[in-house]
């Protein structure tokens, strides 16, 4: 089934509403076949059928399961590997008030990048207080980042001595998939939280991780989103952005430390 283009102009706007994300007009094709299965589901005979049911207001269990599908989801444990060493290096400096230390990823998908942090924090911090937050808007991504599941190639790039630590290797039927240790996992606390709506309420912060995310939006989006998370974040926290990403003409309340990486004065 072809989407027309006013149709994918519909889901566009309506994807920039719901969670300030803004598809590039070479996202045809994704949006196209993303949604296909759930119209045939569904039993409608056009995308702009689905687009009337998701905008009537009568179905917010279907909105949620098109945010889901239209929202893009590629992660993985310690990706961009030179946050998590300057997150292991800060540590001691963060933690010399002797406050329980609290971070939050805030695009967190399937659970990669918490339990990343989670695992530089157990190692390096020991018993010492400390908690992580995972939020994301998809609620069927952070349902999988809260059984702490994954496929055995998903550890590829976990060190060997957290694999040991805090890694547990299926057997029998879950032969090829590993488990957060109980321990780690009871530790990181998930949520679903939509970037584009008032910040939850969290307390103060250590370090924000935001990456790969405001790629999707606009400057305009990138300037509200960061501008509800920075109360967030104590004086002398970090704010993490990805690799390809940059708070240039986001915000003033920031000071940049290294490539990608923020500090709150």
């Amino acid at each position: 089934m072809d989407i027309t283009h006013q149709e994918f102009d519909q889901f566009r706007n309506l994807l920039h509403e719901m969670t300030g994300i803004s598809l590039s007009v070479g996202k045809k094709a994704l949006v196209c076949g993303r949604l296909a299965k759930r119209l045939k589901q569904r039993q409608l005979d056009s995308y702009g059928e689905y687009y009337r049911l998701l905008t009537s207001g009568h179905d917010r269990a279907e909105m949620q399961i098109a945010i889901d599908l239209l929202t893009t989801n590629e992660t993985s444990f310690f990706r961009e590997p030179r946050h998590f060493d300057f997150l292991r290096d800060e540590l001691p400096l963060m933690h010399r008030l002797g406050r329980t230390l609290r971070i939050w990823s805030a695009a967190s998908s399937t659970g990669e990048e918490a339990y990343s942090i989670a695992m530089v924090l157990a190692h390096r911090l020991g018993r010492q207080p400390w908690e992580v937050i995972g939020s994301d808007i998809s609620a069927r991504v952070i349902e999988k980042a809260r059984s702490g599941h994954y496929t055995l190639e998903r550890a590829k790039n976990i060190p060997r001595q957290y694999l040991l630590d805090y890694c547990l290797k299926g057997t029998g039927s879950q032969e090829g998939t590993f488990l957060i240790e109980p321990k780690l996992r009871n530790r990181v606390r998930f949520m679903s939280h939509n970037l584009n709506a008032s910040s939850p309420h969290l307390g103060e912060l250590d370090a924000i991780f935001l990456r790969n995310v405001m790629i999707y939006f606009d400057m305009e989006t990138k300037r509200q989103v960061v501008g509800r998370l920075l109360p967030l974040l104590r004086p002398g926290g970090y704010f993490i952005v990805g690799h390809s990403e940059s708070l240039n003409g986001v915000t003033n309340g920031l000071t940049p430390l290294k490539s990608s990486i923020y500090r709150k004065p």
